[in-house]
């Protein structure tokens, strides 16, 4: 007996997170943006997020997400934008679970803007390309092209000129600060450092996992500072791009949930593993985007 395929409808999309491994921030364009060497790994945790077509061009979002109106939700952006970009006359109901936290430096608003291109392009049968849904997540966010890349990567310009990179997929300890970060609050400092000069991968292979916000965050919010004091006591604590999200490898699983048990009171945190593919994908099937 056959098993049929589900329909699109009815499947829930993981939006996987991500950490930035470093940042260095190479100066700052006429445009107002900032050039980068970064390098992306995903998370195996993610939001979740269900598509119903309507047929009518109605873009409806139901999430939780107290305090942001739904048209400044990148997710209902991104479908705005997708529609816009195909000349689409449809529509779509779309439910957001959201499980990772925003303000934390783990992109969990350009991956459900992400996972939602990729399943509009499915669902509406718009048989978009990857290079032409990259080109749509570059204008709602620097970081949303590489969860449509779906591969770790070592990243130059804006954070869209993506290389694969092959990288330890370690258990990450990964703790949330009671704060929330506002990465073009950190940009925009005078303080800021601008001007690193450009490194290879390879010196980045070797150790070099500078982050050039860092010092900026852990002025402006002692929790961040705090958090990583505590996690440098047990290994080698570091920003994930604007934060507030500190992280630090671990050789296993147990020796991350050890500490995380060991959590002083008042702060939060989760183990994940590091993947070089994105769950997205790995849902997917493998000639699909």
């Amino acid at each position: 007996m056959s098993v049929s395929t589900p329909p699109i409808e009815s499947i829930a999309y993981p939006a996987p997170a991500k950490l930035n491994l470093m940042l260095r921030i190479l100066g700052r364009r006429s445009d107002g943006y900032h050039e980068l060497q970064t390098v992306f790994q995903f998370l195996d945790i993610h939001d979740r997020l269900r598509f119903k077509r309507r047929v009518d061009n109605k873009i409806i979002l139901q999430d939780d997400i107290p305090g942001l109106p739904k048209k400044d939700n990148l997710c209902y952006r991104a479908a705005r934008q997708l529609q816009m970009t195909s000349g689409s006359s449809q529509g779509v109901e779309i439910k957001l679970e959201k499980h990772l936290p925003m303000g934390g430096g783990l992109g969990g608003g350009s991956s459900d803007a992400a996972t939602t291109l990729i399943a509009l392009n499915r669902l509406w049968e718009l048989s978009l390309n990857q290079a032409a849904l990259k080109r749509i997540a570059l204008t709602l966010g620097a970081d949303v092209p590489i969860f449509i890349h779906g591969h770790a990567a070592w990243a130059e310009g804006i954070g869209e000129h993506l290389t694969n990179i092959e990288l330890p997929q370690s258990w990450y300890l990964v703790l949330q600060p009671a704060c929330h970060v506002s990465t073009a609050e950190i940009f925009n400092q005078a303080d800021l450092t601008r001007h690193s000069p450009r490194i290879k991968i390879r010196a980045f292979l070797q150790g070099n996992y500078q982050n050039d916000c860092l010092p900026v965050v852990r002025r402006r919010h002692p929790e961040v500072a705090e958090a990583m004091d505590w996690l440098n006591q047990y290994a080698d604590a570091r920003l994930t791009g604007t934060g507030g999200c500190v992280f630090a490898a671990f050789a296993n699983q147990q020796q991350a949930r050890e500490h995380l048990h060991d959590l002083p009171a008042g702060l939060n945190g989760f183990v994940a593993r590091g993947v070089n593919r994105s769950p997205l994908l790995e849902f997917l099937q493998p000639d699909e985007i």
